[in-house]
């Protein structure tokens, strides 16, 4: 199974189509940047999608290859889904898990919340190690010792996770850490579990509470979504719904963090203020300037001079990890040193070598942190994109790049931004993709 799943890998990232992103910096850009719906959140809707077998509508829902790569998972289980613009339209009326191609899970970190969404329409999930980006170790235990909690029996035989959930009751879970998805996945066998069970120590991210708002629609009542602390009082049957996802709060972020880099005058829209209220405690703390039209959900940065400063990416309502790559761009372009720190992932920070061919000034404390001392004139290279965040954060620095960059593999970043390219030349970024 293990070499299956390997040579099923190669064989689709060779399928896929590859390209890189050939970008001239220097430019100021103007205009306003729109923010598309979460791929945080689309992930675990789709999902959820399969807990009925009803028809489930989703709108706003971006256009990205995760999102594309869940759908094709769906479609091999016999799911039927429809797609136009931002809607997607979902029919689970059978779900057969054999038809579930290893090489498929093994492209999709989000792929594990198959397993909560399964247990929960099936009583049973099989289901490969999910793979995704290179940040580092990303272990499943949370999740199935949170299955083992509500009497789920797990096993894992050639890196297939099999689980019998067939006695699984409604009752109290504790996490073992601040997971997102693991509290994603409890969620969803919650909401089918008749009963009243609780999540002790959950993550309170957006998207958490963007999936329990769907489960609530769908028939489950539950309380506390966004808190540490939720209770869900589960039905046998869930029903179908519609629901509009939420708009991208990491997308926000780095479209404002990248006017801030390349000293332009762009009005980002819609950013969920109330999501992101360390990151603009943080903005003010770096001296980056900014309007907010709070009616419109609009950003307007302007042109500010920028302070050296220290962050700490944190479980929400802290600085997503998610957000910490770009800083280390403005880090570039203060007068002085910053101090970035992700004690989450140890490969977080992997981009930091690529900036470094860049010409910036950094210094690796530890895999965790790095001291970054500016301001430093970057200039063109040809860099390889690393994983999502890592490689919209070297678009943003070869916006600000003296010369030509290159970013090679652009076709990951595309996996977490649609349209990224198209948007950014919309406001006069000079950026294009170029095939291979």
């Amino acid at each position: 199974m293990v070499v299956d799943t390997f040579v099923g890998l190669l064989r689709i990232k060779r399928s896929m189509p590859k390209y890189d992103y050939v970008i001239k910096g220097g430019s100021v850009l103007k205009g306003k940047l729109p923010v598309y719906g979460s791929k945080n959140a689309a992930l675990p809707l789709l999902a959820a999608s399969l807990l009925t077998d009803k028809e489930v509508a989703l709108s706003n829902i971006p256009e990205i290859l995760d999102v594309r790569q869940m759908m094709n998972i769906l479609n091999s289980m016999g799911v039927k889904t429809d797609k136009k613009n931002d809607v997607v339209k979902i029919q689970a009326k059978e779900v057969e898990m054999m038809g579930i191609e290893p090489d498929q899970v093994g492209l999709l970190r989000g792929s594990i919340l198959l397993l909560g969404a399964l247990l929960g329409r099936k009583r049973e999930a099989e289901l490969p190690r999910p793979g995704g980006d290179i940040i580092g170790a990303r272990p499943i235990e949370t999740h199935l010792d949170a299955f083992r909690q509500l009497g789920a029996k797990v096993r894992e035989q050639n890196g297939v996770v099999k689980i019998d959930g067939r006695e699984m009751k409604a009752g109290r879970v504790v996490l073992r850490e601040f997971s997102v998805t693991a509290t994603e996945n409890t969620l969803m066998v919650a909401a089918t579990l008749p009963g009243t069970t609780t999540i002790s120590i959950a993550a309170a991210e957006p998207h958490v509470a963007a999936l329990a708002k769907m489960l609530i629609k769908m028939g489950a009542k539950i309380r506390g979504a966004g808190t540490h602390n939720i209770t869900i009082q589960g039905v046998r049957k869930l029903k179908g719904a519609t629901v509009s996802n939420i708009p991208d709060m990491l997308e926000a972020g780095f479209f404002i963090l990248l006017a801030a880099a390349t000293r332009s005058q762009l009005t980002i829209e819609p950013v969920p203020l109330q999501d992101l209220e360390l990151f603009f405690k943080k903005l003010d703390d770096i001296g980056i300037k900014y309007d907010i039209d709070e009616k419109r959900q609009a950003v307007t940065i302007k042109k500010g001079s920028l302070k050296p400063f220290s962050m700490q990416s944190l479980p929400f309502p802290g600085i997503p990890t998610d957000l910490q790559a770009p800083f280390s761009v403005i880090a570039t372009q203060t007068k002085g040193s910053s101090l970035i720190h992700d004690p989450l992932y140890e490969g977080r920070l992997k981009h930091i070598l690529e900036l470094q061919k860049m010409g910036a000034t950094a210094v690796m404390c530890d895999p965790h942190r790095v001291i970054v001392s500016g301001p430093t004139e970057l200039h063109g290279s040809t860099i390889p994109s690393l994983d999502i965040r890592s490689g919209a954060t070297l678009v943003m620095a070869g916006l600000i790049a003296r010369g030509e960059t290159v970013i090679k593999g652009a076709e990951i970043i595309d996996r977490g931004y649609a349209r990224l390219a198209e948007r950014l030349q919309a406001v006069g970024a000079k950026i294009e993709r170029r095939g291979r």
